[in-house]
């Protein structure tokens, strides 16, 4: 009996000659190679396995796995989509026709398989966003998966006799969402586990499906290898486990789109207003919208069975602009509007995209998150300053403006960009814009919807929602399991985006001139998901994805936006029940108007009060697991906080405290240690944040720490103010003497915390020194200094602070003579240069150059070789963002009166950074810092994790592979020998049973 593996990569045969036949195979497979079709791949198989001596072609058992790779399939409308469908089916019906008569003994089993986002090479992918091309490819896998589907249903999956049938893997194998999301490749590790956890749920899925079975992965930590059951021990076909098949799926989504009008008083003001604060619903004249998928459309109309048909943006029928129709027939803003003012226009109609002549005022782009509306608007106002039939000057126009729910899909794989300070920054500049330009303006600012309760549809097995696509397109917000810390994140989000609207308009920025509002929307804050009369979520208010909404759902929405807009501030409607019989209000003769604050006799809460003076730089510190090891560790890898004796610190003039205290410009070149990050210790935590001042907490007889000014007093504060990378080994053997030669060290038995933060003077500088201050040479003289360490001082753990974005320090402004002057000086590579000029792009790449070659210094096992030895990267300041105060301004308190300098706020942000990077696992530390201000935000080493974070120890365990007991079958015999993805349990069996004596893997689909 002998076996060929392909693609079941972990699968390996203990039997000599199975090895002579995997060499073999990995010929065929160089033979079969991604330029022929899968038709002339399918041939060579069978040639293959017909000329094989090893292989009895008649009596062997054949497993044959077809991998159709829509990362190669181009389509970027609906009707090209539809057609590359079409054509791939076809060909994969071709093959299968082709093994079914000339295979005996064989199962085929059709998988398909979405690569990497960059792999494809559509022309449209010059001009689609991210958001719409990652859409657009969820959408045509789904088609493909079920028109695959339908195939096999018609053709009785080939099984017309007893010893052939096809199967087809129920779910896709998809790129991992954070490469999708950040655009970016994973990393050689990340894809390494990737490709893991795919051939995993591959062969998942070639197994009899279990009652309640579990996912292949656990935390991305433990992977769960699923063995068959006695009751369940065959691979999988349709005769021995039907599956679910939408074709047979004869459910409709119910058609009454149309709503009655109570209303009978339609008329206009006696004279056109001048205040947007008397604006009648009939001085309207024109409607817009910008936003993502939900105004743009997709998928409206598209019937339960007709995946692809998401693609189609139905703008016609948009909630919030849409005009195709009348009330009667199809339920929207403008044809409510339309029976106040028949002349209304600007609404959108029929189908198409954002720059089609039938988006007219709809600009809405499917996809999209907050960071692109400001585009929308620009192109929104050109669009209206641009068309003859509206008076842009004197037409009273009413825009809707709703946005969040892609970033809240997204967040959990970039948190700071989809930050709730990215979202306000987003929405208020696009706010911002339409103030700025547009006379004679209400804008409908729709809060965020409640998102997490719409996570119920794909809880609902019997749904039966391709819940796959949805994780594919929303993973932050569907993967998260119930009560998780993920979960509770996604609903903090949503709910601060929500709050920040209010205090964003509250703040009354947008009401300066009588002609131009904004009023929030807040029907979205809490929602009621429909339910059938079981009790199940009702699918109908659903698209075919189960993600956007059908036609139902958009009625509902667009009466509710236009209650919102007649209800008074402070009594609007803030909850949405899709299950409600909502019917229209009306204008009276006493509220005749669109509700704003003034006619709703609404007080603004103002903005936040600016919080009082900062006392002191302390910090709050709740921890409570404070104790030292019970015998001194001998591993780095088991150091807990109060197992630390001795800090020490070096760098340049962030950690020498350079200026950070300095009353005015004659003490800007003063060094104030004491205040330090990293190794400054004057007085307590409660009024200075320094990490030497949190260790305290834990150890009270550290020693090693900084105070004060000047260096009577700098301890094993080793960093001087100018000093460049090449200074660092220099400073490490001074390090190394000072420890040797004070008294009350134990220089070979304390445990020593060294933090070493450099490279920013060689930034500043590097224009003018480019080859002693190129990369390669700041990560070799970092590579020197920190080879000393390792080679002389014993019992230590090394923290590398990764160098910042320098360019974060350009916008840094005050009316001074120091601050216009100084940091020229100081840093003229990154201060000098204009915006975008190939000097600035210049620094700009050396900085990121410069990272890079401190992640690959640390990346590898140069410091792996002792067990009392660790260097570990905390990445905090590898994406820095300055706050700003006011529109736009940076917040300037975090530097010193020279712009530059960083002051006594900086240095405790910096500390408690550095803290909590230190208690996060590698390859989970947070990368970024916003410097925001927070007494309350140092993290406390837990019970479970006790110890300070090295690459060792965040491995808490090798991979797992998790089995059920193995049937007894045939003694063909499989290992897993891969000793680096999978690590046995106690429980598991050693071994797994063959059921094919042949696994042949056919190439992938238009490659």
């Amino acid at each position: 009996m002998a076996a060929i593996i392909w693609q079941l990569d972990f699968l390996v045969h203990r039997r000599p000659a199975l090895s002579r036949l995997l060499q073999q195979h990995s010929d065929v497979n160089n033979r079969i190679g991604t330029q022929s079709s899968l038709v002339e791949q399918a041939k060579e198989v069978v040639s293959y396995l017909r000329n094989n001596r090893d292989i009895d072609v008649n009596q062997d058992w054949k497993l044959v796995l077809v991998v159709l790779r829509v990362d190669q399939l181009c389509a970027c409308q609906q009707q090209q989509a539809a057609s590359a469908v079409k054509a791939a089916v076809e060909e994969v019906d071709e093959i299968l026709q082709l093994l079914h008569s000339q295979l005996k003994r064989t199962i085929v089993s059709v998988t398909l398989w979405d690569g990497e986002l960059q792999s494809s090479k559509c022309s449209c992918e010059e001009t689609s966003t991210e958001g719409e091309l990652r859409f657009q490819r969820a959408m045509l896998t789904q088609a493909l998966q079920e028109s695959l589907d339908e195939l096999l249903v018609q053709k009785q999956w080939y099984s017309d006799r007893d010893d052939f049938t096809v199967t087809l893997q129920d779910v896709p194998l998809i790129t991992e969402p954070v490469s999708l999301i950040s655009g970016q490749p994973l990393s050689k590790s990340g894809a390494s586990q990737h490709a893991s956890r795919l051939t995993l749920r591959m062969w998942t899925n070639l197994l009899q499906p279990t009652v309640g079975q579990q996912e292949t992965e656990n935390n991305g930590e433990i992977l769960s290898l699923p063995c068959p059951s006695e009751d369940r021990p065959f691979l999988r076909t349709e005769g021995n486990s039907p599956s679910y098949h939408r074709s047979n799926d004869s459910s409709s989504a119910d058609s009454l789109t149309g709503t009655e009008m109570p209303c009978t008083d339609f008329s206009p003001s006696p004279s056109i207003p001048t205040s947007v604060h008397e604006l009648t619903p009939a001085d309207i004249k024109v409607v817009a919208a910008v936003g993502d998928s939900l105004t743009a459309g997709n998928g409206i109309a598209s019937s339960q069975s007709n995946i692809l048909d998401v693609l189609t943006q139905y703008r016609g029928l948009s909630w919030s602009v849409g005009g195709d129709g009348n009330l009667t027939t199809v339920t929207t803003l403008p044809n409510i509007l339309k029976y106040f003012n028949p002349n209304l226009t600007g609404y959108s109609v029929r189908t198409g995209g954002a720059t089609t002549p039938d988006a007219f005022f709809n600009q809405a782009v499917p996809g999209s998150k907050s960071r692109d509306v400001p585009s929308q608007v620009e192109a929104l106002v050109q669009r209206m300053k641009a068309d003859s039939r509206i008076n842009f000057e004197l037409d009273w126009k009413v825009i809707t403006l709703f946005i969040g729910g892609n970033d809240m899909c997204d967040h959990c794989y970039n948190s700071l960009l989809h930050s709730v300070e990215n979202y306000r920054k987003n929405v208020r500049d696009s706010l911002d814009y339409l103030h700025k330009e547009v006379p004679r303006a209400l804008v409908n600012l729709v809060e965020v919807l409640y998102i997490s309760p719409l996570r119920e549809m794909h809880l609902e097995t019997s749904l039966n929602c391709p819940t796959w696509l949805v994780n594919y397109m929303c993973p932050c917000v569907i993967l998260p399991e119930a009560d998780s810390k993920a979960l509770q994140m996604v609903e903090e989000l949503n709910r601060k985006y929500q709050e920040t609207l209010h205090e964003l308009v509250e703040s009354g920025r947008y009401d300066t001139s009588p002609d131009f509002t904004v009023v929030i929307q807040p029907f979205f804050r809490d929602v009621v998901v429909p339910r059938l009369e079981d009790g199940r979520p009702d699918r109908s208010y659903f698209s075919a994805d189960c993600f956007h909404l059908s036609q139902k759902a958009q009625t509902l929405m667009a009466r509710s936006l236009w209650n919102n807009m007649l209800e008074p501030l402070g009594s609007k409607t803030a909850k949405h029940d899709f299950s409600a019989t909502v019917g229209l209000k009306c204008p009276t003769k006493s509220s005749p108007y669109i509700s704003t604050y003034i006619n709703s006799n609404y007080t603004y809460s103002g903005p936040s009060p600016t919080p009082a003076p900062v006392p002191n730089f302390g910090s709050e510190f709740s921890c409570s697991n404070l104790n030292e090891s019970d015998t001194v560790p001998t591993s780095v890898h088991k150091l807990r906080p109060a197992d630390i004796k001795v800090v020490a610190a070096l760098g340049d003039y962030i950690t020498a405290g350079t200026g950070s205290k300095a009353p005015s410009w004659n003490f800007l070149n003063r060094d104030y240690r004491g205040v330090s990050w990293s190794i400054g210790g004057d007085n307590t935590l409660d009024t200075v944040t320094t990490l030497p001042n949190i260790l305290k907490k834990f150890n009270p007889l550290l020693k090693g720490f900084s105070k004060g000014t000047g260096s009577n007093q700098r301890a094993f504060n080793m960093a001087e103010a100018g000093a460049k990378t090449s200074d660092i080994p220099g400073q490490v053997q001074a390090l190394i003497e000072a420890m040797r030669a004070d008294v009350e060290v134990n220089f070979e038995t304390d445990w020593k915390l060294v933090t070493v933060f450099i490279g920013g003077t060689d930034l500043c500088h590097y224009c003018l020194d480019q080859d002693n201050l190129s990369p390669s040479n700041y990560s070799h003289n970092l590579m020197l200094a920190l080879d000393i360490l390792y080679r002389e001082v014993p019992r230590v753990l090394v923290n590398v602070v990764e160098v910042m974005e320098m360019e974060v320090l350009r916008p840094i402004t005050r009316n001074t003579l120091a601050c216009a002057l100084l940091p020229r000086s100081s840093c003229p590579c990154v201060i000098n240069p204009s915006e975008n000029s190939p000097e600035f792009e210049e620094i700009k790449r050396i900085n990121y150059k410069y990272q890079a070659e401190i992640q690959n210094l640390l990346s590898g096992d140069r410091y792996d070789g002792k067990e009392d030895f660790a260097v570990v990267l905390q990445p905090f300041l590898q994406n820095s963002i300055i706050p700003s105060v006011g529109v736009g301004e940076p917040d300037t308190t975090l530097f010193a009166l020279d712009c530059f300098h960083m002051s006594q706020r900086a240095q405790e942000e910096l500390a408690i950074a550095l803290w909590n990077n230190m208690l996060e696992p590698v390859g989970q530390k947070q990368t970024y810092n916003n410097f925001t201000r927070d007494r309350s935000k140092i993290s406390c080493p837990s019970e479970a994790s006790p110890y300070i974070f090295t690459k060792v120890n965040s491995q808490s365990s090798p991979p797992v592979f998790q089995t059920t007991p193995p049937p007894v079958l045939t003694p063909e015999i499989l290992t897993l020998p891969n000793p680096e993805l999978t690590t046995r349990d106690a429980n598991c069996p050693e071994t797994l049973p063959v059921w094919a004596t042949v696994v042949v893997g056919v190439g992938s689909l238009l490659g």
